[in-house]
């Protein structure tokens, strides 16, 4: 995809692990709103293995949450019509490692809103390799307000 992602349009500044454009040893995911999802498509390389050929949980978890709070920031902007994306942060998750996830190919991330309110969401979201459903996420996002050292980190 050689659009601009979430991450590259309303933070390209940041300096996340799991999404931010301005790492470069981190692991970049790139985000892209679509219709009531949000969606990306990330590669890993022998350095993310647990073992040859399948992913580490580790890696698995920044995976799924920074794809996962980016669809709250995104669904917190278009809820309020902001411009700025609001900068939210994780305040909890749990990931199921269903099946081992492998590294042979293209990873697909899909992740949706389950809950709203004003300053929070919850986002269900999954990681899928070969069409399966490696690995299942579901946490809760918000959106901190100034004094928190979040807040502008992008």
């Amino acid at each position: 995809m050689t659009a601009k992602c979430l991450q590259e349009t309303y933070a390209p500044r940041s300096i996340c692990f799991g999404c931010g454009p301005a790492n470069p040893k981190g692991l970049r995911i790139r985000s892209f709103a679509k219709d009531d999802e949000v969606i990306a498509e990330w590669q890993p390389e022998p350095h993310h293995e647990a073992f040859h050929g399948v992913l580490n949980g580790g890696i698995i978890g920044a995976l799924l949450d920074c794809h996962c709070n980016w669809t709250a920031a995104w669904h917190l902007l278009k809820k309020t019509g902001a411009v700025i994306a609001p900068c939210t942060v994780t305040a909890d998750y749990a990931i199921t490692l269903r099946r081992p996830t492998p590294t042979s190919g293209p990873l697909s991330l899909r992740a949706w809103v389950l809950e709203s309110g004003e300053d929070r969401v919850v986002v269900a979201g999954e990681l899928i390799a070969g069409g399966k459903v490696c690995d299942i996420c579901r946490g809760t996002f918000v959106a901190v307000k100034q004094g928190h050292p979040a807040y502008h980190r992008w």
